[in-house]
């Protein structure tokens, strides 16, 4: 088990997949090149890659090769690079400003975002399929199923679906959980479940990383209402206030943000008593769920 301490860690991650990324991506001087630059502004020189991190922990836990699960890490972030392209257009929540910089359609405009987000969804899944990630095919196989289950209609694109459709509505909080699993959830899970598949566990362990997936999914989002009700643009790189602008139902509206806080806490305990039956095997994966309540306080 790595020795570094988990801020050295999580930088060494960040910059191993930055550099994998810039490879997978096609170069700006490659026709179509306005399409590719667009692309590499999208994905490159931002955010904290959660996902990755958290598909490299869990690579850890199944001992797998770092050199297999870095392509699995990628294609989770590329999806997740595409999913925010495509948030940030007018038809949907009509945003400026995304990781400290203008949102791909003010930079370039929303024809071209439009196609940088299909473009990234396509390249996530030539990323998958093209590396060894394991030495079953079957089981290669399955990862770009599980891939395309958390992408599509019954992940991250119907959670978007049904978020959309409770502006202005009073949602209870199993509703909204309900949302979120999808439109949040489902892909953090993926991006645990990938990085695993990239090695070897018992299925016992594997049920264990589920549920902690499915936990920190939730707790993720939770954590980000608190940050737009309460952080300011500069912090966030995002737009702040956002959801309350635009009337959504979030944790914060529902329960507030004293009681929000509270859920985030129950979350964070639940996700580290399903890390329980691998010791510490699984030490990352449980600093990444401190990490992530981190970011509120």
């Amino acid at each position: 088990m790595s020795q570094v301490d988990f801020p050295n860690w999580m930088v060494e991650i960040q910059a191993r997949v930055e550099k994998t990324l810039s490879r997978c991506l096609p170069g700006a001087d490659i026709a179509p090149a306005r399409l590719h630059a667009a692309m590499r502004y999208s994905v490159l020189g931002g955010g904290k890659r959660v996902r990755p991190l958290l598909a490299f922990a869990a690579g850890e836990v199944a001992s797998a090769d770092p050199a297999r699960v870095e392509h699995a890490a990628c294609a989770v972030e590329l999806i997740h690079a595409y999913s925010l392209v495509h948030d940030d257009l007018p038809c949907m929540d009509d945003d400026s400003v995304r990781r400290g910089k203008p949102t791909t359609h003010m930079e370039y405009d929303e024809a071209t975002a439009l196609l940088v987000g299909d473009s990234l969804q396509s390249l996530a899944f030539a990323v998958l399929a093209e590396a060894r990630l394991t030495d079953e095919p079957a089981a290669q196989f399955e990862m770009l199923a599980l891939l395309a289950r958390a992408s599509g209609s019954r992940g991250m694109a119907g959670g978007q679906a049904i978020d959309f459709a409770a502006v202005g509505q009073q949602l209870t909080i199993e509703e909204l959980e309900h949302m979120h699993i999808h439109k949040t959830g489902a892909l953090i899970r993926a991006a645990v479940l990938l990085g695993a598949s990239c090695g070897r566990l018992p299925p016992a362990e594997r049920e264990a990383l589920d549920r902690f997936g499915k936990c920190t999914g939730l707790l993720f989002q939770i954590v980000d209402d608190i940050l737009d009700a309460e952080a300011d643009t500069a912090t966030l790189g995002k737009t702040a206030g956002k959801d309350a602008t635009q009337n959504k139902p979030t944790y914060v509206s529902i329960l507030g943000v004293t009681r929000a806080r509270e859920m985030a806490n129950e979350l964070r305990a639940q996700a580290l008593a399903a890390l329980d039956p691998i010791g510490s095997r699984a030490r990352r994966l449980a600093e990444l769920s401190h990490y992530i309540v981190a970011r509120q306080f």
